[in-house]
């Protein structure tokens, strides 16, 4: 892969009234503390000048002690995608220390020393690229004095290797170690103000490293949420109603009280806030084993609430009278669509559908919560964004800010579900009622019935290809959720989808109808859905147009619609880039043998699409091959992501896009949440009956369901880097019903596959 040709976007220190500093402080042994921390100019006396000393008890982000060993605090939420270890690796790089004398400890949330202390929208990889390696530079540059100041030589001599320094004249070397305490008293650097190394010299980024403490894992260390145990701990579980914020009307605590092992049992008022404190019933006692068989006698009678009313069926319904009528709003106009699909030699219209979603982390929700004698909640989450965790917690309670603490622990998965921080609201609260520290687990069946799920949605395609074979008239008319203007979270849809900006005449319709189900970001939000719908109707435009449908893709995009009016320059880095969408295809072109796809046996197929999100773009190639019976076997997927200059660690960025593509496949496949009477029919991964008698389950996908390959490649281009978990994800269901096509016949319009009949002859 060649270099980038070009600086990277993204690369210089933008105007800021702030600048990040280093604090320093010189530890007991011979060792130095750096913690990284952004005040005013102002509040700097001279730039360059040493900043007050930290508390070295604090949390900072480089401890150097006397025997040359480099702790490295990892400061953002570790949910699975890798960021423990990833995020050292900037610092390691550019402190230029061997990897192996690296330990790596997790922070606490402190917003304080710890900016954006989030995991979701593939972010950590866009914010921290350049900020953490300032880091672990000005760390170094602070080595070098120490050094030029013992062996009073200019810094310019020096060099530095694995965490040595050398002085190549005089045959000096020493340890960061041997130098650290001498470095704690040099004067710190500005942070926006330090070299970089060039990316030519890079010893960590770009090379495989194993998840951090991964042998702690696979050997059952408490190292996750549900490990955690703090003296005198209670465990909870917390009834809600299955009609999402409907009220406690009555219940049988009494009988709930003297039941084995219940210390306590009571009524939680709660909220109206889907994603807060809701209304329920706490069982509070010494062993969690006791407490659900408490839960099992729990009567419980609940408010009449509207969202009863709602169902699947009529969604479905209400989005056909939507479709059938004209739409509540148009969010974008391209020239002139009525007139354009009128000319139109083929006009092609489609219906596509997909369901709610689970997120269905492997590790269920739960927290840990103990008030202290000095009023604070202190708190043991596996939340995404403590941030936000600590403010419901404090709006709950009735307290400040900062008397929540918070320790973040590792999480058993996230894929945007500890987006949302019900569960902490629920534990804390708790915990103060009963005044005892608690630990709430929730069942499988909580976690199913009470997600914050990923919107189902309804599209109606409309569109135009002229004599030529060129789309020039596009339609999308959805039905989704909402009030007004307002949408329900991730049930929208952005006026750029693409075809927009690649279709002369254009058309995007919305109409919304109410929602009490509570939805939410799933990994890749939108875009998880959006893609099957678009993508999978750009295939019929292509099959509609005689044109291969890679190449007809690659054909669109070199005919970019120019912008009514100018862009700022904020909005045209928010657009998908062209160019780099025809580079990745043209690559996943070359890789999977593209041109093979007209000599596949029946019943085997190929499939492609592409996807721009969360700053990253990736196509990609599916092999299906369908029975006769129907049953769809993935053979191979080939996946070409283009995220930028650098890929951090090949390792985790692999099992990224490996994992965005098993995961898009058990959606596929038969996950869906379907609603009747406000109510989740889903309970569980393993078939339930309902009390009316019906089987309902959520599968994931199955070891013996996936490909043999998922082959993945990067096109390095001239950006800085950006994410991978979520922008992998959305190319994956679109093509592969491009290979069910082409391996039946049949367009799949609807999912989830389990509800689409395959069977051919």
């Amino acid at each position: 892969m060649s270099a980038p040709t070009k600086p990277e976007i993204g690369m210089q220190p933008a105007a800021t009234s702030r600048r990040d500093f280093l604090k320093v402080t010189a530890l007991a042994g011979g060792g130095i503390l750096l913690a990284s921390y952004a005040e005013p100019l102002e509040a700097i006396t001279r730039l360059g000048a040493a900043a007050p000393a930290a508390d070295a008890a604090l949390s900072a982000f480089i401890r150097i002690t006397a025997d040359n060993l480099v702790t490295i605090t990892a400061k953002n939420p570790e949910i699975g995608q890798g960021i423990k270890t990833m995020l050292p690796m900037l610092i390691a790089e550019e402190l230029d220390v061997d990897w192996a004398n690296v330990r790596i400890e997790q922070a606490d949330f402190d917003p304080t020393r710890y900016p954006a202390q989030i995991a979701g929208g593939s972010t950590a990889t866009p914010t921290n690229w350049i900020p953490q390696r300032r880091v672990g530079a000005a760390g170094r540059q602070m080595i070098l004095a120490a050094a030029a100041k013992e062996w009073n030589v200019p810094v310019a001599e020096l060099t530095t290797a694995k965490g040595v320094v050398s002085h190549k004249a005089s045959g000096k070397t020493a340890t960061y170690g041997a130098l650290a305490a001498t470095a704690a008293t040099m004067p710190a650097p500005v942070l926006d103000a330090v070299p970089l190394k060039d990316p030519k010299d890079f010893t960590i980024i770009g090379t495989r490293k194993k998840t951090v403490h991964v042998k702690d894992i696979l050997t059952g260390k408490p190292i996750f949420g549900l490990d955690v145990t703090v003296p005198n701990m209670h465990y909870a579980t917390f009834v809600k109603s299955p009609v999402y914020a409907a009220k406690v009307k009555s219940a049988n605590l009494d009988v709930i009280k003297q039941q084995p092992g219940v210390t306590h049992a009571f009524v939680v008022e709660g909220t109206d806030n889907l994603a807060g404190l809701k209304a329920g019933v706490a069982i509070v006692g010494k062993n969690w084993w006791m407490v659900q068989q408490a839960r099992k006698k729990l009567v419980v009678e609940w408010a009449d609430h509207p969202t009863s009313q709602q169902s699947s069926a009529a969604f479905a319904a209400t989005a056909k009278e939507f479709f059938a009528t004209a739409p509540h709003r148009t969010i974008r106009t391209d020239g002139d669509f009525d007139g354009a699909i009128k000319g139109a030699k083929k006009v092609i219209e489609a219906e596509y559908s997909y369901p709610f979603i689970n997120h269905a982390t492997l590790e269920p929700q739960n927290c840990t919560a103990r008030m202290n004698a000095d009023g604070t909640c202190e708190m043991w989450t596996t939340s995404q964004t403590p941030q936000g965790g600590r403010a419901l917690v404090a709006q709950s309670l009735g307290l400040k800010e900062e008397q929540v603490v918070m320790h973040m622990m590792r999480a058993g998965g996230g894929f945007g579900r500890r987006l949302y921080n019900e569960p902490l609201a629920e534990t804390a609260f708790i915990a103060r009622e009963a005044k005892v520290p608690v630990k709430l687990i929730w069942t499988r069946e909580d976690d199913m019935q009470h997600d914050q799920y990923r919107p189902g949605g309804f599209h109606k395609f409309t569109a135009g290809i002229d004599a030529n074979g060129k789309l020039v008239a596009f339609r999308n008319h959805m039905a989704t959720f909402g009030v007004g203007e307002r949408f329900a979270p991730s049930a929208d849809v952005g006026p750029g989808e693409y075809p927009a900006r690649f279709v002369p005449n254009l058309k995007m319709d919305v109409s919304v109808m109410p929602l009490g189900v509570p939805t939410g970001a799933l990994r890749a939000p939108r875009s998880n859905a959006l893609s099957f719908a678009f993508q999978g109707f750009v295939d019929e435009c292509a099959e509609a147009a005689g044109k291969d449908p890679l190449q007809f893709r690659i054909d669109m995009l070199k005919n970019e619609i120019p912008a009514a009016q100018p862009l700022t320059p904020q909005q045209q880095a928010g657009l998908m880039d062209a160019q780099r969408v025809i580079g990745i295809l043209e690559m996943v072109r070359d890789v999977s043998g593209w041109n093979k796809r007209g000599s596949l046996p029946k019943g085997t197929g190929m499939g492609v699409a592409f996807y721009f999100s969360h700053r990253g773009y990736f196509a990609e190639v599916v092999q299906a091959t369908v029975s006769k019976a129907g049953e769809v076997k993935v053979d191979k997927v080939w996946a070409v992501g283009d995220v930028g200059s650098e890929i951090i660690n090949p390792n985790h960025a692999e099992q990224q896009v490996q994992g965005a593509v098993l995961d898009a496949m058990g959606q596929a496949y038969g996950q869906e949440i379907t609603f009747s009477a406000g109510k989740a029919d889903q309970q569980n991964f393993a078939p339930a009956t309902t009390a009316s008698g019906s089987a309902t389950t959520f599968p994931l996908l199955r070891i013996k369901q996936a490909p043999p390959a998922v082959e993945v490649h990067w096109k390095k281009t001239a950006f800085a880097p950006t994410g991978i978990g979520e922008p992998a994800m959305p190319p994956l269901i679109p093509a592969l019903m491009g290979a069910i096509h082409q391996a039946t016949g049949k367009r799949v319009r609807q999912l989830p596959l389990s509800k689409v009949d395959l069977k051919w002859s």
